[in-house]
């Protein structure tokens, strides 16, 4: 099956670049580029669908960003380009996020290999590094974590090798799903169990700490399920949200018994601690 590349000016700002990405993304597409003259999207043949992208580009949000082009182009191109643009990233010269054609590095504490495939979570956008660079000021030896959202299964996988024990990863995409395995089985884990589902599917389990990359209205949404599965001084990471959007995490965080750690932001990006 062949890939669609869709070549856009613009955007105009960070905030529009992950808007854009994130409706994009809602309509099919799976993997995104930046480029000196914006943004590349790709997708598959079989979701394709030009009406949809037209009516997003029509959109107030969006002014300024303009498709200048669309060309399909193989699979082992485009495997080909996200390999030569990919590099590896690393979170205060301590862990190193890396793909499996990159060297291994025995420089840095943690060198973890992500295959993303279809999956969020290889540490290029703002809220996974953020995330990784509170969990590397915790301490993780002896406690069972959840993943939340996990994508890629990445903080999983340092929760673990930073000393976890029981450790759950959840996500509900089934790409996500299989990729993990991918991902921990690459890393040299053999002990994280993951899970497709949503919050449903924390059951009755307790966590120690808990590590919540998704989104404000589902965090929103599902913050007291993860709040119930919090064992007593237990802690949380929330991440996938913008500056903007703090208030009302900590709100509703603070109504649901957790108390407000710190948190840092980036590129208006947030990850944020709580304690139970």
């Amino acid at each position: 099956m062949k890939t669609i590349e869709y070549s856009f000016t613009g955007p105009t700002s960070d905030i529009q670049h992950d808007m854009l990405v994130s409706m994009l993304a809602e309509i099919g597409f799976d993997s995104f580029m930046d480029d000196d003259m914006g943004l590349k999207a790709y997708c598959s043949e079989e979701n394709r669908d030009d009406a949809a992208v037209e009516e997003l580009l029509q959109m107030d949000a969006f002014s300024g960003v303009h498709l200048m082009d669309v060309s399909a182009m193989p699979d082992k191109d485009w495997n080909e380009v996200w390999e030569a643009s990919y590099q590896p990233v690393v979170i205060n010269e301590r862990c190193r996020v890396r793909a499996p054609f990159h060297e291994a590095d025995p420089n840095f504490e943690f060198d973890l290999v992500i295959e993303p495939k279809m999956s969020f979570g290889t540490a290029n956008h703002e809220t996974t590094a953020q995330i990784i660079a509170l969990m590397l000021e915790t301490d993780f030896k002896g406690k069972d974590v959840l993943d939340m959202g996990s994508g890629t299964a990445v903080l999983a996988i340092l929760a673990k090798k930073l000393g976890s024990a029981y450790t759950v990863a959840i996500d509900n995409d089934e790409w996500a799903y299989n990729n993990a395995f991918t991902n921990v089985a690459l890393n040299g884990i053999d002990d994280i169990k993951i899970v497709l589902g949503d919050a449903g599917a924390i059951g009755d389990e307790q966590f120690d700490v808990v590590l919540a990359n998704i989104n404000r209205n589902i965090l929103l949404r599902d913050m007291k399920c993860y709040v119930e599965a919090m064992r007593p001084k237990a802690r949380i990471f929330f991440s996938g949200f913008y500056t903007e959007d703090l208030d009302y995490i900590k709100a509703e965080a603070e109504r649901l018994g957790l108390h407000y750690v710190r948190h840092s932001a980036k590129n208006n990006w947030v990850a944020a601690e709580f304690v139970k």
